[in-house]
């Protein structure tokens, strides 16, 4: 008697597997095509949550408690602090 194979394990063989995934992948990128869709419009249709960027940690802190991690314009609290005369080492967090 020849041997059967169950033809559920040849579906879910690595390589089928591999197969319906390129499938998949290929299919998905048609109908991007298609409907002229960019990675934003999929976004704001809720498909992928948005990109976040990892917090930076703070590099400056005030007496206040305000912080600064020392990206971009220097906030105000430590910009009146610098134009009285203190230097931005003082609020410098570690030191």
């Amino acid at each position: 008697m020849p041997n059967r194979v169950d033809l559920s394990m040849i579906e879910s063989s690595p390589a089928a597997m591999l197969r319906r995934r390129a499938e998949a992948i290929a299919w998905v990128r048609m109908q991007i095509a298609r409907y002229g869709l960019a990675y934003a419009d999929l976004t704001a249709a809720g498909c992928f949550p948005p990109l976040r960027r990892a917090s930076s940690k703070a590099r400056y802190r005030s007496a206040e408690g305000q912080t600064w991690d020392g990206e971009g314009d220097m906030p105000d609290w430590l910009q009146r602090a610098v134009n009285a005369g203190q230097s931005p080492e003082h609020f410098r967090v570690g030191t």
